[in-house]
């Protein structure tokens, strides 16, 4: 049995092994359970008993040799797979194609960083919100038409569990935890059980914009407007508001702005009017005031609110909502430039 240790002694180090294959079969031939080891084991017991002692020690010592070795050639197979040899010089350093912003993104970004330079901060909100802070705080009387199911998704067996239709909801809550001045832009996703096409979806994306302290005026709040317009549509674009109604501003108007395809000499886009609507306005109503626990006889506040979708549209004449959501990387990729 000497013989074979010294001969296992010998042959190891000769061991070598060109990959992880290899290495793995000298392991099986020597240190698996039918390997060679093993079968020296075996014939342990037939060994005389005065030389058992000997014998042991020098087959603990091919074990450990044994072991020493393949962890060694490990070693050499990990430190020749890092040293980068089949690396390629030649290749670009951006295999892959870089993506870009989303359009209602870079759209949305814009708007965020005009009235931050404005003076409002921004202020968010959950999307699946209860009624009060949807519509009751914001002045909804109980059979309004926003409420039905056929304009608000409900969730099931919570009637009083909403998902957002506006980021309205925002405006309410920061009314309760905040006190006069406030400036804030509420930018989110909003969603109304409407049927897909190119001119609407049951998912959209608003900013609304809230601005509440003394002797606030309608002036204030076209002033604002008017710089917002020509911010992100160019400086010589015009405004013009017309009377509307909303349940939570009193006076209420809709904004439009001289169309930036035409010029406001009139095209197709514009339906020949020179004109493009792209928000609505008004001075907050006292009952919101109120009901939020803000004192109207000494606040008054305007409130704004525009789709980012609708703005998009305006800026990069998308003419199918669908497109902002399918993932077509080819309609992503015309945006490019524009981050």
């Amino acid at each position: 049995m000497t013989e074979r240790i010294n001969a296992l002694l010998s042959e190891v180090e000769s061991l070598a092994a060109a990959d992880e294959k290899e290495l793995e079969a000298l392991r099986i031939k020597y240190l698996g359970k039918k390997g060679l080891l093993n079968d020296l084991m075996a014939d342990f017991r037939n060994v005389p008993a005065e030389q058992k002692r000997e014998t042991g020690q020098k087959i603990n010592a091919l074990k450990t040799a044994l072991q020493d070795k393949l962890n060694a050639l490990r070693q050499s197979l990990a430190t020749k797979e890092d040293s980068h040899d089949d690396l390629d010089l030649t290749r670009t350093p951006y295999p892959v194609q870089l993506g870009t912003r989303h359009p209602l993104s870079i759209v949305k970004n814009e708007i965020i960083d005009i009235f931050s330079r404005l003076g409002f901060s921004m202020a968010d909100g959950p999307e699946v919100e209860d009624d009060w802070h949807v519509f009751s705080s914001m002045n909804f009387a109980e059979d309004h038409p926003a409420r039905d199911m056929q304009d608000t998704f409900f969730v099931e067996q919570h009637p009083d569990i909403v998902l957002r239709t506006h980021t309205s909801s925002v405006q309410s809550r920061v009314m309760e935890h905040t006190q006069p001045p406030i400036r804030v832009i509420c930018p989110g996703r909003v969603y109304r059980n409407e049927a897909i096409s190119a001119r609407a979806h049951c998912f959209f994306h608003q900013v609304e914009g809230l601005y509440i302290d003394e002797d606030v005026s309608f002036t204030d709040l076209k002033q604002v407007l008017l710089t917002f317009a020509r911010e992100m549509f160019g400086p010589d674009t015009k405004i013009r508001l017309r009377p509307s109604y909303f349940p939570f501003t009193e006076p209420s108007a809709e904004m439009d702005i001289s169309c930036n395809i035409c010029g406001g000499t009139g095209c197709a886009f514009c339906k020949q009017t020179g004109w493009v609507e792209i928000l609505g306005c008004g001075m907050v109503d006292p009952n919101v005031l109120e009901a939020n626990g803000i004192d109207s006889k000494k606040y008054k506040g305007y409130a704004f609110g525009m789709g980012v979708e609708r703005i998009t549209n305006l800026k990069y004449q998308v003419k199918d909502l669908r497109l902002f959501s399918e993932n077509d990387v080819r309609f992503l990729d015309e945006f490019v430039s524009a981050n």
